[in-house]
């Protein structure tokens, strides 16, 4: 008898679709994984994965608009892939030849110079790895430019659209002049109140750029947000609100307006000054009218009566610090009133251009409610010298265009940059910056403020500073 064959053990015709199976579920399950965790780490110009900063703590931003699956695409989308597409912010073509460069260049106004005065601490030292290592410790995030491209790495969150529009100015600005804005690392706190005090840190100096400064302080001073637009309370990029303000300045003549000096904003911020103006509000005893402005019912209303350019039918307007410095003081001086600023602890970039009693009136803290008095008083005996000095210190800010705001940027950022004794490099953890990324996370209103802000390549160049 023959004997059967021997059959090997055959094997099951599912089990290799099911290995493929498990092998393409396991490595979507882990690219998932790395996704979300690569998503759960990117900080955003909008603040995504990032904690207030501890210095001045505001409500987190809870994004409760977006889906986690929406949210991840938006982080993944815009911060990582939207640049790679983009053109270059600094690669454009200058307007001018740069032969003439001299010759067309107009003369920056003399507050410029206050640049040198605040980069003097670090003009024998420099500025090195180290001193940026320290200042990270103050900041919200960390700026470097390099060939033209920007790179951002964030550390904290910053209250509102701030560091949008800041990051959006500083993008606008490469631009503006392709090609001449130097490379540069450097350090910014996007809150209100100047950290690096000169006592405390007066053996080494650290460089943070900010919005305002004090006497006492290190910080560096820097335009602020608002100049690009505030969203939130329906402020127009400064290019559009300065002409609006203007306009609105001469809907009431000057022998029309009210004679009393008028206060509208926010008293609850944590200001003494503010919370003592409130007792002023007397038209009979102290010449003023204070009123408090509540942006939540603003905002209801659509911002229909907080119109900047409808706040200028009064002789007088004061000017109060809030919970540092405030944006404030450039839309109180566009109104062509006369401006009554309660001596100031802070200052920004351009204050330091006015001059006590020809584009304003100091007014004394200490003795509030009597000075404005004696202010207004003077003022309505001297009619025409008031609204001469009004209209000062609208000239003053008439002369702040972007052009010049832009300009300050500029030579502040070159003048800083010649300070540093290394070379900038974008640390591993920053991100590239473009303006097409910034976009793809504005919302409605953000967008529309931000394409209105779009400049080109400069047809001149930045103005010369004459320290002589």
């Amino acid at each position: 008898m023959g004997l059967s064959p021997k059959h090997s053990p055959r094997t099951p015709t599912y089990l290799f679709p099911c290995v493929i199976a498990l092998s393409f579920f396991s490595l979507t399950g882990l690219l998932l994984y790395k996704v979300d965790d690569v998503v759960s780490r990117t900080g955003t110009v909008v603040g995504h994965n990032l904690e207030p900063t501890p210095w001045h703590v505001f409500p987190t931003k809870p994004f409760d608009e977006e889906t986690r699956q929406s949210r991840a695409y938006k982080i993944i989308q815009c911060s990582y892939l939207t640049c790679r597409n983009a053109v270059s912010g600094g690669s454009g073509r200058l307007g001018y030849a740069a032969g003439d460069a001299k010759a067309k260049a107009p003369t920056c106004p003399d507050f410029f110079k206050a640049i040198r005065r605040d980069l003097e601490p670090w003009m024998k030292t420099r500025i090195s790895e180290g001193h940026l290592a320290e200042a990270q410790k103050y900041a919200a995030f960390r700026v470097v430019i390099v060939g033209g491209k920007m790179f951002v790495d964030w550390y904290y969150a910053c209250v509102q659209s701030r560091a949008m529009f800041t990051v959006w100015g500083l993008l606008q600005l490469l631009r503006k002049y392709p090609g001449l804005v130097p490379d540069v690392d450097l350090m910014f706190d996007c809150m209100d109140k100047p950290s690096i005090n000169k006592t405390e840190h007066n053996s080494k100096p650290l460089p943070l750029f900010r919005y305002c400064t004090t006497k006492e302080h290190f910080d560096i001073p820097f335009p602020d947000w608002s100049f690009w637009g505030w969203s939130e309370i329906n402020i127009k990029p400064w290019r559009e609100e300065f002409p609006d303000i203007k306009q609105g300045s001469q809907a009431v003549s000057w022998r029309d307006r009210k004679q009393l000096a008028y206060w509208k904003g926010n008293p609850d911020v944590l200001s003494p000054i503010r919370t003592e103006l409130l007792n002023c509000n007397d038209s009979k005893a102290w010449g003023a009218e204070i009123l408090r402005q509540d942006w939540v019912a603003a905002a209801k209303s659509g911002f229909k009566e907080s119109k900047l350019s409808k706040q200028c039918n009064h002789r007088y307007k004061i000017y109060a610090e809030g919970y540092a410095w405030s944006v404030s003081l450039k839309y109180i001086l566009s109104c062509g009133s006369v401006t009554l600023i309660i001596t100031p602890q802070y200052e920004d970039f351009f204050t330091r251009g006015l001059i006590p009693l020809q584009n304003f009136i100091p007014i004394n803290p200490l003795d509030l409610c009597p000075s404005i008095k004696r202010a207004v008083d003077w003022g309505n005996m001297h009619p025409r010298e008031a609204e001469v000095l009004g209209k000062r210190g609208q000239d003053y800010m008439e002369t702040l265009n972007m052009d010049r705001v832009y300009d300050y940027m500029f030579h502040l950022i070159s003048e800083y940059s010649k300070l540093l004794n290394f070379k900038p490099t974008p640390p591993s953890s920053a991100l590239e910056v473009c303006a097409e990324s910034v976009l793809c996370f504005a919302d409605e209103k953000q967008t529309l403020f931000l394409n209105s802000t779009k400049v080109s390549p400069s047809q001149t160049p930045p103005c010369t500073i004459k320290y002589v």
